[in-house]
């Protein structure tokens, strides 16, 4: 278990012990895939039963996401945004976000149930 100060910048308490370093913090959460698919994933969880789909996986940079995300919800006529790397949109989307990623390159798998 890690905890981090508000400024991301010196450790707080870990079982482990040493510093931690936050790029392997962020591909540890979920954000980057060894195996070169891009997951797309239906969430209702924290967000008051209301559900979004997130894509996850991406490597890229916050620009090229922005992009993406920009194309994904103009695609699904809705709204989403960008946190850690991972685009959620709002809604369930995922047939439509799995189409439009394949059309720009990725190979895509389903997540979850």
């Amino acid at each position: 278990m890690v905890h981090i100060n508000s400024d991301d910048s010196n450790l707080v308490y870990s079982t482990d012990g040493g510093r931690v370093d936050k790029e392997k913090t962020v591909k540890a959460s979920g954000t980057a895939f060894s195996d070169g698919f891009v997951r797309v994933k239906r969430e209702t969880k924290g967000r008051k039963g209301k559900g979004v789909t997130t894509i996850a996986g991406i490597e890229a940079d916050n620009v090229e996401l922005k992009k993406i995300a920009a194309t994904l919800k103009k695609r699904c006529s809705t709204g989403g945004a960008i946190k850690s790397g991972i685009i959620e949109i709002q809604g369930d989307q995922r047939e439509v976000v799995k189409t439009e990623l394949e059309k720009l390159g990725y190979k895509v798998k389903f997540a979850g149930g």
